[in-house]
């Protein structure tokens, strides 16, 4: 065994390598000047649980270390090897069983197992620093508490008037349809979150979270105006702008829509339905440079009701925050895809909160009160006499809407989804028109080059488009030199709209088939065809994404603008041409931005953008490149979250042994570290 010294060094070796974070390395630091004789293992023990929460797990398993350290941290990283690299974790715990490590880490000046003010937790099989420890009773506890109001909300609401205002929302299809599509789940699931202080809606894209929860709202609104009672005072947020702007735009035309001719008083509750959209940050109040909020459990938010779109984005830390700040009797619904990618902070909250929603785990009491509201048949398969309280309030939508049943991009999704390989045989074998395969090589770039210029299929808006669309836009659409603002805008939309036609998607971040190398590669290669007239700087036509929050420029993380030439007039009186960056304003109207490219100071070239950055997008066209060889962070949900980022077409391009990659990902899971189901 290593001395603490020269575990020290090793792991100072690990963070020059950049396999850890500096803050990895400070933290075990700390530990050693805090206890100079602590067992090496401890300390190494402590460096991996930091360093697995910048890999978004809450803390480190160390059982599951034990058993694939290499899958468990991912050391070495993507795009390193283990040639002439510093000595592996799992070398160093050779021999162990978990046992052995936990009496290791049996130190309690270093290590508690509950309330204290020990750097680490101990909790079974994971290690947790402390903090993230607490975040995790924190959110339990705010979801349970409010769980416990569900039989009293319940046995509140009037039943008669519930299954009326239910059927005026939610009118009957003709026999054929409603026959084929089954039980009608958006409506069972405005049932179910109308009788839980806690509730969450999942589904797939195109399922109609927005449509529901909509509903949901105004169900809630006509039953609070109901004999002169007053509205609820609600509020609509999204972890990110881009989000957030995305469910102002969608959440206005569905309240705009809305059929309540129906309901007695229609018009009153469409007045009261929120379409404003927020996003997390701003709601609690962000402090600059401080992870302190201005809304906290001293300070609570001043609503009765709080629903959140995109919820498998929201970070344990985040929703930790979002509960302190919620009054306790104020309600929160969640809305988001359980199979999406989880945050890129520490934590899978609702993905582990949707973790039985397919098989649905309703009690018998549920389903009658369910079906009494709303006259839907829940199939048998989906009780369970042993349900928890959590899965009562959860909901699962189970048709979509977009993609039609012989959509090709619809069951390419379902079998990566089902980890079902045969099945995703099955649909390359079909050769559906919206989906395509092609190969690319590093060393012969005429494949990409099709691909990102074309869209791989001789492109136009009849087929799959490539950037080459965008750019004619960029350079073919430019309003006169005396052009007014108003044809500027209308200019900048035209780019920003044809831009949305075509994205390309990456797993990785390093090598050759990640974003970095990619975007250079791409730059050229457009450079080449005339496309564009550089290949870096601040040239016309070049696509940047936000990379951090600035708030004094109203820009989110995830935010996508296009670069282009505006006329500007010379002191002599000439016409000279700045480049300003065009960004959508991001509150549900068709404003422009016009941000000068000194003031971005967080933001990168995106002709490719990872599968992490494009949650919450949708393309016409979405492209999918998967690396050579298999990668800790190539998962089914990766491939999934790619996939259903494409409306109409996808390719899946691969590189070398991309399609048993494909195969080998799509067999793999996330796995979070976390011990958020496990609390009672």
């Amino acid at each position: 065994m290593k001395s603490t010294a020269e575990m020290l060094e090793l792991i100072g070796r690990w963070a020059e390598r950049g396999w850890l974070r500096e803050l990895d390395r400070a933290f075990a630091t700390f530990l050693v000047e805090r206890a100079p004789d602590a067992n090496p293992l401890l300390i190494l023990a402590a460096a991996l649980a930091s360093h697995q929460l910048g890999r978004g797990h809450v803390c480190l398993d160390l059982q599951a270390t034990l058993a694939d350290s290499r899958f468990a941290l991912s050391l070495p990283p993507e795009g390193d090897s283990v040639k002439d690299a510093p000595e592996l974790p799992g070398v160093l715990l050779d021999g162990f069983d978990l046992d052995a490590w936990r009496a290791v880490l049996s130190d309690p000046r270093l290590v508690g197992d509950g309330p204290g003010d020990t750097p680490l937790v101990l909790s079974g099989r994971r290690l947790y620093l402390r903090r993230y420890w607490q975040y995790e009773r924190e959110v339990r506890a705010g979801i349970d508490q409010r769980l416990q109001q569900g039989d009293a909300l319940r046995a509140a609401l009037p039943t008669a008037q519930l299954r009326q205002a239910l059927d005026a929302l939610f009118p009957k299809k003709p026999g054929a349809a409603q026959k084929s599509q089954g039980a009608d789940w958006q409506k069972l699931a405005c049932a179910l979150v109308a009788g839980n202080a806690f509730g969450i809606v999942t589904g797939g894209p195109g399922t109609g979270k927005t449509t529901t929860v909509v509903k949901l709202l105004a169900l809630l609104q006509s039953l609070a105006l109901g004999e002169g009672g007053r509205p609820l005072r609600i509020r609509l947020a999204a972890p990110t702008g881009k989000a957030a702007a995305r469910l102002n735009e969608s959440i206005s035309g569905a309240v705009k829509g809305l059929q309540l001719e129906a309901l007695s008083n229609g018009e009153a509750v469409r007045k009261e339905i929120p379409t404003e959209v927020t996003t997390l940050h701003r709601l609690l109040g962000s402090r600059p440079d401080s992870r302190q909020f201005r809304h906290h459990a001293g300070n609570p938010l001043a609503l009765e009701l709080l629903v959140v779109d995109e919820a498998s984005m929201v970070d344990l830390e985040m929703m930790a925050s979002l509960l302190a700040a919620l009054p306790p009797r104020a309600r929160l619904i969640l809305l988001g895809d359980k199979d999406q990618l989880a945050s890129v902070e520490a934590g899978a909250v609702l993905g582990e909160l949707c973790s039985r929603a397919r098989e649905g785990h309703y009690r018998p009491a549920s389903r009658d009160w369910l079906e009494a509201v709303t006259g839907e048949q829940i199939d048998a398969t989906l009780l369970d006499t042993t349900g928890s309280d959590l899965d009562q309030a959860v909901a699962m939508l189970r048709h979509s809407h977009r993609f039609s049943a012989d959509s090709g991009i619809g069951q390419l999704a379902e079998a990566v989804n089902a980890g079902d390989i045969p099945a995703l045989r099955q649909v390359w074998k079909a050769q559906h028109e919206d989906l395509a395969r092609i190969a690319v090589d590093a060393q012969e770039t005429r494949s990409l080059r099709d691909l990102v210029i074309d869209g791989g299929r001789g492109g136009d808006l009849f087929g799959p488009v490539g950037y080459a669309h965008y750019l004619r836009v960029v350079n073919g659409s430019r309003p006169a030199d005396d052009a007014d603002q108003a044809a500027l805008d209308a200019w900048a939309r035209k780019v920003l709209e044809a831009h949305g036609q075509f994205q390309l998607l990456c797993a990785l971040r390093r090598g050759p088939w990640g974003v970095e190398g990619l975007n250079s590669l791409i730059g050229d290669l457009l450079q080449r065809e005339g496309l564009i007239p550089l290949a870096s700087g601040w040239f016309a036509g070049r696509p940047v994404l936000v990379t951090r929050n600035d708030y004094g420029l109203g820009l989110m993380n995830g935010d996508i603008g296009i670069t282009l030439a505006l006329p500007q007039a010379a002191d002599d009186g000439s016409l000279r041409w700045v480049a300003r960056v065009a960004f959508p304003a991001g509150d549900g109207t068709d404003a422009i931005r016009w941000i000068l490219p000194s003031r971005l100071q967080a933001v990168e070239t995106v002709f490719a953008m990872t599968v992490h950055k494009s949650q919450g997008s949708e393309f016409t066209h979405t492209a999918l490149l998967l690396p050579d060889s298999l990668n800790p962070i190539l998962t089914r949900e990766l491939v999934y979250t790619g996939i259903t980022r494409a409306r109409k077409w996808f390719t899946l391009a691969s590189a070398g042994r991309g399609w048993q990659v494909l195969e080998a990902a799509t067999e793999r899971r996330v796995q979070r570290a976390s011990g958020l189901l496990d609390l009672s």
